[in-house]
């Protein structure tokens, strides 16, 4: 049976830094990882207490908090 290969959302490749380029797959106990923009590659065992997940935009702290600042707009007539 072929190995199927999945991208992962979000993952920026380390060597090239574009977003979205990055597979993944497992076999015979090894992960693996790679991106189709660049040459990057990676295999790293699969390891049952300490998995590390890959950074994504989704599971990243926001470098700065959203300021919740409101402020009104107002639309102004183009007739007059």
């Amino acid at each position: 049976m072929a190995v199927q290969k999945r991208f992962i959302a979000g993952a920026i490749c380390p060597r090239c830094a574009e977003m979205d380029r990055i597979r993944s797959w497992e076999q015979h106990g090894i992960r693996y990882r790679e991106c189709v923009s660049c040459d990057f590659f990676e295999q790293l065992p699969i390891e049952d207490e300490a998995v590390q997940e890959l950074e994504t935009r989704v599971n990243r702290e926001p470098s700065e908090p959203q300021a919740d600042d409101l402020q009104a707009v107002k639309i102004l007539d183009p007739k007059g």
